[in-house]
């Protein structure tokens, strides 16, 4: 039998631990009450040299600290600052003052981490969100940005526990890839070669046999196709990771870095990956309504203040809560593009050339046309399916009419297109004839036409967009906003 022996200054140094702390959310609960309680965290305000607000993250709430006077002396008195990490222990006790039910009687106050009152940026007062952005190092501190990072973290959450319970296997497709799987050309290439002097070929092009990979690589713009692999073994996968698009966008819409969701599913039609998006848009929705229900109603208010300086006619109809219950309980619209088109051709909007761009059959749908769909004529999500082939990638299948594929997007109040998807063309020859036609070289793709060549079936995945998902959950009206460190054209700080 083996016997373990621990030393005996490792079990002191255990028994003295400095993280012996309750936090703060679980304080406001009110059960401590009575109990010695260790809480810490960062100041938000100190008034009368008694009474201390403290935050440590885990809710917007803060906790009452009182420091009765003569606990602290004159100097560490100075030194209580907003920005400024305490160590406080004391009892919990109820509140007689207003907005809390109980607060902390202290006993004892250890200062952690001092904060220049004079140079710290976030002053007890309302900031603009441009300014935020600026010092997103710091951001986090403050109430808008805690309770969207809270609600970011309960979807990734809940993205995993929606395929988990499906049976869905979580693939981890690559980061650094040599194809290009929406065929934009709009990517970040991956390189070890020097800029300055790189190695050419006879013809003056860059030779990328001597680069790192041998090969010309890029960041990926999506795990789609190494997605296909995988649901080709395990039938139904999911990957959640970052990709990249080196597009120079600067809109509330566009990240040059962003996370994306992208099931693929063997034995899987259009009629199958329809109803599994909506599914999983309503999952994480409600799973966020459930356990983000605090920090939904404080964007939820936030929201509605913002909207009291928009003029009238640019005025949400619904509230945040409201547009987030009316996704869950209602059933998404589903329609076709040539459907679609036609009531854009239609509308008030198009006959009194409200449109900034063009409406006829054959275009890219732009977000103000999704918008219309969604805002002003159906008032709730709404699926497109059947895209013209032209304007769809390649791995699209192809509809019997031969004019367009079964694509689909769903689009989303506010934000536009928040999923793209498709069936995937399951047919070799119909696949390598679309390669051909938008001049995507095969023998590049065997890895890919393999799984058509050996055992091929119907299969179906789609993609979501994560940022625009905590966009839409939270009400955030730039996308800047929903990614802790946001990467734009001419920005790549941190």
């Amino acid at each position: 039998m083996a016997v373990w022996l621990i030393p005996v200054a490792a079990s002191l140094i255990f028994a003295a631990m400095f993280n012996k702390r309750t936090k703060i959310k679980v304080l406001l609960s009110g059960e401590q009450i009575g109990q010695e309680v260790t809480v810490m965290g960062w100041v938000r305000t100190f008034r009368n040299n008694q009474f201390i607000a403290l935050n440590d993250g885990s809710t917007n709430n803060n906790i009452q600290v009182v420091a009765e006077l003569g606990l602290l002396g004159e100097a560490d008195l100075k030194r209580i600052t907003t920005g400024a990490s305490l160590k406080v222990t004391g009892e919990v006790v109820a509140s007689l003052g207003k907005g809390q039910a109980v607060e902390v009687k202290a006993t004892a106050i250890e200062i952690l981490g001092d904060s220049d009152a004079e140079k710290y940026p976030l002053q007890p007062k309302k900031h603009s969100l441009e300014f935020l952005r600026e010092k997103a190092h710091l951001r986090f501190r403050t109430n808008t940005f805690g309770a969207v990072f809270r609600i970011r973290h309960s979807l990734a959450f809940a993205v995993h526990q929606f395929f988990n319970d499906r049976g869905f296997v979580y693939l981890h497709t690559p980061i650094i890839t040599s194809s290009d799987a929406e065929g934009a050309g709009e990517m970040f290439r991956v390189t070890t070669l020097p800029l300055e002097n790189p190695p050419t070929q006879e013809d003056g092009s860059i030779d990328f046999s001597e680069d790192f990979f041998g090969k010309s690589t890029n960041l990926t713009v999506s795990g789609q196709l190494e997605g296909e692999l995988g649901a080709m073994a395990f039938s139904e996968i999911y990957t959640f990771g970052p990709t990249f698009r080196a597009e120079n966008s600067n809109t509330t819409r566009h990240l040059a870095e962003f996370w994306m969701i992208e099931p693929e599913m063997a034995f899987h039609d259009i009629e199958d990956n329809m109803n599994l998006a909506e599914a999983f848009i309503q999952h994480l929705i409600r799973y966020a309504m459930e356990h983000n229900a605090e920090d939904l109603a404080f964007l939820d208010q936030r929201l509605a203040e913002e909207e009291k300086s928009k003029p009238q006619a640019e005025r949400s109809e619904l509230g945040l809560l409201e547009k987030l219950r009316f996704v869950v309980e209602n059933k998404f619209e589903r329609i076709t593009y040539t459907d679609a088109i036609n009531i854009l051709l239609e509308s008030p909007a198009y006959k009194k050339k409200k449109f900034k761009y063009e409406v006829s059959w054959g275009i890219d749908l732009q977000s103000e046309h999704e918008r219309y769909l969604v805002e002003k004529h159906f008032k709730k999500p709404v699926i497109v399916t059947g895209y013209p082939a032209a304007i769809k990638a390649f791995y699209m299948r192809m509809n019997d009419d031969g004019k367009t594929v079964a694509a689909m997007d769903i689009l989303a109040p506010g934000i536009g297109e928040i999923v793209g998807g498709s069936q995937r063309e399951e047919r070799l020859e119909i696949l390598e004839k679309r390669m051909s036609d938008m001049h995507i070289p095969a023998e590049e793709m065997s890895w890919y036409l393999d799984t058509r060549r050996f055992g091929t079936v119907p299969h179906a995945g789609f993609g979501l967009g994560f940022e625009r998902m905590v966009q839409f959950v939270t009400g955030m009206g730039n996308i800047r906003d929903v990614i802790p460190f946001a990467r734009t054209p001419k920005n790549c700080e941190f």
